[in-house]
């Protein structure tokens, strides 16, 4: 049978199907749109497209989700359109149970460069409550670590905005549009994981804005409307939902349940997607109430949204994405590639990275965490590692986490690492393990595993230029270290701190060498650091 047979579909025990009239809440789509996302990936359709589902269900809304793709086009064409938009969703329970449920609350989806003028027409409608993104962090970046305009920016401002390609250049033509149709007020969301995530976008947004302006194709007045706060918000979140690539065994439990076409697909652009997507059971979801126009009763949606002031947002996104989550999921990317551990979970079994993470958490990030009240940063904590990570059914691999993670390491640990310097009571001496992170990473971008062997480094924007100053390091031969780290220990833009001038430095390279000393050496590395 196919997703889209209903009929069919309902005789099959073990699939929760939409409570609502698919069709009605199409139609009232085309007049009446409320809600515009960009970004198609498996955490919009598992987890943003879960929440209205919801809301469909019990009734607290009448119409789903617009889905607009600007980076992978074939998304749009390979993984919605052959099933109508709809979206198997299946739960992975740490039981081993697999929990099915179509997802119909996404109703349109459309890609950039099909359908520009559908999106615009889209945004001018005075019903339009919210724009929201899952575009990864890269997307909000319009300049590079020089403070330079990137490449495909200088190539917008050369062009007037309704030509841009830039994403967040897109943005500012489409506000501009709204804003010519009458000036309707808008939240503009991100869903993405990082730090002052709607602060990020509302600067794009107002730089190129400003830029546009100085050059002539936007009027002055627009820049009252993107910063007034009666008309565009910018409400910063914190999302927070394990969502991997398409697993082989949700593939074939599907099959075993005669759904047709569950194969996973693989974009040209590297995308893993299917008709399919599979996620953890546990999700959060905290946004800063900021609605100018209204917005859906997501406190209503039941599945770990929480709307709240700013303070109690920035806490909460601080605790998972600077302490109790992220930077233990990029300790276990880093040294699962390195261990050749398959899974996140194979890595946090692992005696000596299960030490290593909790050593990070509990003793060192615990520390300067200071609790958003909603949620008990300890008990976080404790999900995590024993519930999350260790769910042997989440099919999440160590190179998906690793990827961008000179993005990362900033925030993932840098924070931490100021909250110490700020404290007179604490030592920055006393972190002792996330330079063993910091060392591992470096030992990671050589290239080759624990094991001797060559392995295929995850994507990075400075990735090529990290590379050159490790390029003459051999494992196994201590003496090709000759201080090649050290400037890069420097890069504030990567690690939001200058390690050397802190104390840390030499600890990194200290461990660094260790690790480069032999096969083996950085399993050895970890044993004998966390006797």
């Amino acid at each position: 049978m196919k997703l889209y047979d209903i009929e069919q579909l309902k005789k099959v025990n073990n699939i929760k199907l939409p409570l609502y009239n698919l069709e009605k809440i199409r139609k009232e789509i085309k007049e009446n749109p409320k809600w515009l996302h960009f970004g198609a990936g498996n955490i919009f359709r598992a987890y943003v497209g879960k929440m209205q589902q919801n809301l469909l269900n019990k009734g607290f809304e009448k119409t789903g989700i617009i889905v607009a793709e600007t980076f992978d086009s074939d998304i749009i064409e390979k993984a919605y359109k052959p099933f109508d938009n709809l979206t198997m969703s299946v739960t992975l329970e740490k039981s081993g149970n697999f929990v099915s449920e179509l997802i119909g609350s996404i109703v349109e989806a459309l890609t950039l460069d099909k359908n520009r003028k559908r999106i615009e027409e889209i945004v001018e409608k005075k019903s339009l409550q919210i724009i929201s993104f899952t575009i990864t962090e890269k997307g909000y970046n319009i300049k590079d670590s020089s403070g330079e305009y990137i490449s495909i920016v200088k190539n917008d401002l050369k062009k007037s905005p309704e030509e841009a390609q830039h994403i967040m250049g897109v943005l500012v033509y489409l506000l501009y549009r709204r804003y010519i149709s009458g000036a309707d007020p808008l939240a503009i969301v991100s869903m993405d994981n990082c730090a002052g995530n709607g602060d990020k976008i509302k600067e794009a947004v107002v730089t190129l804005a400003k830029e546009w302006i100085e050059l002539g194709h936007i009027e002055k007045e627009f820049e009252k409307y993107i910063t007034d706060e009666k008309k565009i918000t910018y409400p910063i979140s914190m999302i927070d939902k394990i969502t991997p690539r398409p697993s082989i065994e949700v593939r074939d439990y599907l099959r075993n349940l005669n759904i047709e076409d569950m194969d996973i697909i693989v974009t040209n652009k590297n995308t893993y997607t299917a008709g399919y997507v599979n996620s953890e059971e546990i999700g959060y979801f905290v946004v800063e109430d900021k609605f100018p126009n209204g917005r859906p009763k997501l406190e209503e949606a039941e599945c770990g949204v929480y709307i709240a002031e700013r303070s109690i947002v920035e806490k909460t996104e601080k605790m998972k994405v600077t302490t109790c989550l992220n930077p233990l999921h990029t300790t276990l990317a880093i040294f699962g590639c390195l261990l050749g551990k398959k899974t996140i979970y194979e890595a946090i079994i692992d005696t000596s990275l299960n030490k290593l993470v909790k050593k990070i958490g509990y003793d060192e990030a615990l520390k300067v965490v200071e609790s958003p009240g909603i949620i008990n940063p300890k008990n976080f904590i404790d999900e995590v590692v024993n519930e999350r990570f260790a769910n042997k059914y989440i099919p999440d691999q160590p190179e998906r986490i690793a990827t961008d993670t000179s993005q990362k390491m900033g925030i993932r640990f840098g924070e931490t690492i100021k909250s110490y310097l700020k404290d007179e009571k604490l030592n920055i001496k006393d972190i002792k393990y996330i330079p063993v992170v910091y060392a591992g990473w470096f030992r990671y971008l050589l290239g080759m595993n624990d094991r001797g062997e060559k392995i295929e480094v995850s994507p990075d924007p400075r990735l090529a230029e990290l590379k050159k100053y490790l390029e003459d390091i051999r494992v196994g031969e201590k003496d090709t270290y000759k201080g090649q780290i050290k400037p890069i220990l420097k890069d504030k833009t990567i690690f939001g701190v200058d390690l050397e001038e802190i104390g840390l430095a030499d600890t990194v390279e200290k461990y660094f060498i260790m690790m480069i000393s032999d096969k083996g050496a950085v399993e050895k590395t970890l044993k004998d650091i966390l006797k």
